[in-house]
């Protein structure tokens, strides 16, 4: 019996993607069917792709159906990979360069207001993320992605982190539990990834063995830049080892909470109002505070309720939150308004900056503001403050000359 395989989605709805069927003979060459509503326009630029990803495989006999609905060719060439490697064992792979806006690294503490969800196996919505502005970009192969395709997905994260231009959002994927996790890693570290989110972290040997994986493929690809962590609590038994997760290693950035999960585990019902994630929200800021990384907060599930979302990212800086969870792109905006530094914080800031460069400038151990003394650490925060207005467009960056 010939070995046969699929990858991809058809049917009604999907855009910017591809299915393909691939079948091995015993002989006859290579045969390939396309369909397609571009075929007039690149029909023979499809058909080149598809016998140049098969030559690199070795593949001399094979018959190859592509039903294509607009796809970029790095979302082709995912597919056409995936049903190869179902059938067929290799560590071959057929890679795009990495485009220059993708070779950027990011750092520990840069703003992350925002990080996008985007579902790992949907490229269509992958291709105009960047243009909404988020923070980050979360290629999900956790639980947006059917069991049955998360195999299919690591190909299309791959080749996405390469060449999809995400417009100077940071790159950000999370992958899954355990094992299967783990595995994820080889799809991801040596191509361009930013920062990696680990779901349902309960302890500190979660992170490290994620590292253990990672160190070694960087040793294998000659990486140096840091790829930073970002392990999510969703548990009960996370949020009481949340400062043991936050210090278990120097690249882990941030520390996120998952409500839905959370709540979940407690056997409680999640509420816009977060009464009942009260306890573990404070111990997220607390522990990530103490560690001296971001907190991050949940998503927040109701998309249409811009007004809710609005009063619980208030709530979230109000709590020490740095950044939260979007679903969608309508929140992004509402999310960095709301996280942005207020009028009165700006003002109380630049007093603060203010005093601090005066106090420099004379050669002053203390800073003082009128008759208050001013900690070091109140300094830190309000230049903070100022960088973030500045960043924001909230305040110009040559405010203290005017």
């Amino acid at each position: 019996m010939n070995k046969q395989s699929t990858a991809g989605n058809r049917g009604p709805g999907i855009k910017s993607d591809c299915f393909v069927e691939l079948e091995l003979l015993p002989y006859g060459g290579i045969q390939i069917e396309l369909k397609s509503k571009v075929k007039a326009l690149y029909g023979e630029s499809i058909e080149r792709l598809a016998n140049d990803i098969l030559n690199v495989f070795g593949i001399k006999n094979a018959r190859l159906s592509i039903e294509d609905t607009g796809a970029l060719e790095i979302i082709i060439a995912a597919r056409i990979e995936a049903a190869i490697k179902k059938i067929v064992e290799t560590d071959l792979e057929y890679l795009f360069p990495v485009i220059e806006e993708n070779k950027n690294a990011t750092d520990k503490d840069q703003f992350r207001f925002s990080r996008l969800y985007l579902p790992g196996n949907s490229p269509k919505l992958m291709l105009n993320a960047g243009i909404h502005h988020p923070n980050g970009v979360i290629l999900d192969l956790e639980d947006s992605v059917a069991p049955d395709k998360k195999f299919e997905a690591r190909f299309i994260i791959r080749n996405a982190l390469r060449s999809m231009n995400f417009y100077g959002a940071e790159r950000m994927v999370r992958i899954n539990q355990n094992k299967k996790g783990l595995d994820d890693l080889r799809y991801l570290v040596p191509h361009s990834v930013n920062l990696i989110l680990i779901p349902k972290a309960e302890d500190a040997d979660d992170i490290l063995q994620v590292n253990q994986v990672i160190d070694i493929l960087k040793k294998e690809k000659g990486i140096n830049h840091q790829i930073w962590l970002m392990p999510i609590i969703e548990s009960a038994r996370g949020v009481i080892n949340a400062y043991e997760i936050a210090t278990s290693a120097n690249n882990v950035a941030s520390l996120a909470i998952g409500l839905e999960d959370y709540t979940a585990d407690l056997g409680t019902i999640r509420t816009n109002e977060g009464n009942e994630s009260f306890f573990a929200r404070s111990m997220i800021v607390t522990a990530a505070k103490a560690a001296g990384i971001q907190p991050i907060d949940s998503v927040f599930s109701d998309v249409a309720d811009m007004e809710a979302l609005a009063r619980n990212v208030q709530t979230s800086k109000g709590l020490g939150f740095e950044g939260m969870g979007c679903i969608h792109p309508r929140q992004i905006a509402v999310i960095h308004e709301n996280f942005a530094p207020d009028p009165d914080e700006i003002e109380k800031a630049k007093k603060i900056v203010l005093a601090f460069k005066e106090a420099e400038a004379k050669g002053l151990g203390v800073v003082s503001l009128g008759s208050k003394m001013i900690d070091p650490p109140v300094v830190k925060r309000a230049q903070k403050t100022i960088e973030l207005a500045t960043k924001m467009g909230k305040l110009s960056s040559d405010w203290d000359n005017n």
